[in-house]
């Protein structure tokens, strides 16, 4: 074989193409695929941010596709592009939830009857305000069974007896004395803790969000993880 005809080792358009891939030119998703996933991300979005604010002004069974689809200044079809109903929606809504409170539940640090563990308290207090006031009408959604749909029901109940379970613990663990059980205290947190944040979440009460938490934590810390009243007092 002549030399003009042996073939050039790292030449040629395989060559081209492997570097390319390497570079991210050649291969992989084309920028305009990758612009329209984007968009569409944001499209539903935008439509479930819409739904959160329509299922809170106006309750869950009262609001209407068109309810949605007017406050995400956007068209029927393209609702029906990301989900199949308002029920689809909720339940959308619902994961997104479920998932915050999860997260919430797995970073509850040790709640001591100190005053460290007066300060994880109230962080814990403030953050379950907060994913509260975010999906206030999907937490009543669960409570009240809105939606009729069983998965959305059993996404709630985990996602609360996370928080529970992790509160239990930490209870245990601080040697608090329960009047009853363990389950009874934490049960009574819980509902404590629910109804509260509704009557905040619906402006039923207005109150400083300092002064209710610090009010709030030393409340729990005293009467939940065996606090002395010098560490509730303080401050």
């Amino acid at each position: 074989m002549s030399e003009s005809n042996k073939p050039t080792r790292g030449r040629g358009p395989n060559r081209r193409a492997r570097r390319g891939a390497v570079d991210g030119q050649a291969t992989g998703t084309p920028a305009s695929q990758r612009e329209l996933r984007a968009q569409g991300r944001r499209t539903m979005r935008k439509l479930l941010d819409a739904g959160m604010r329509v299922f809170a002004e106006r309750g869950y069974h009262a609001a209407r596709v068109d309810d949605i689809v007017r406050a995400a200044r956007t068209s029927h079809g393209t609702f029906y592009l990301y989900f199949a109903s308002k029920e689809d929606l909720l339940r959308a809504l619902a994961v997104e939830c479920a998932h915050e409170w999860n997260e919430l539940a797995a970073s509850i640090g040790p709640i001591t009857p100190d005053d460290a563990g007066l300060e994880e308290l109230r962080r814990f207090l403030g953050a379950f305000v907060d994913t509260y006031r975010r999906y206030g009408p999907i937490i009543r959604a669960w409570m009240e069974d809105q939606g009729g749909d069983r998965e959305i029901g059993r996404l709630g109940v985990r996602s609360f007896t996370a928080i529970a379970s992790a509160l239990g613990l930490r209870m245990d663990e601080a040697g608090a004395p329960h009047a009853v059980d363990s389950a009874t205290s934490v049960a009574a947190l819980m509902a404590m803790l629910e109804r509260f944040n509704y009557v905040l979440v619906s402006r039923r009460i207005e109150l400083d969000d300092d002064v209710m938490l610090d009010s709030l934590a030393r409340l729990v810390h005293r009467g939940f993880f065996a606090a002395t009243p010098e560490v509730t007092a303080a401050g």
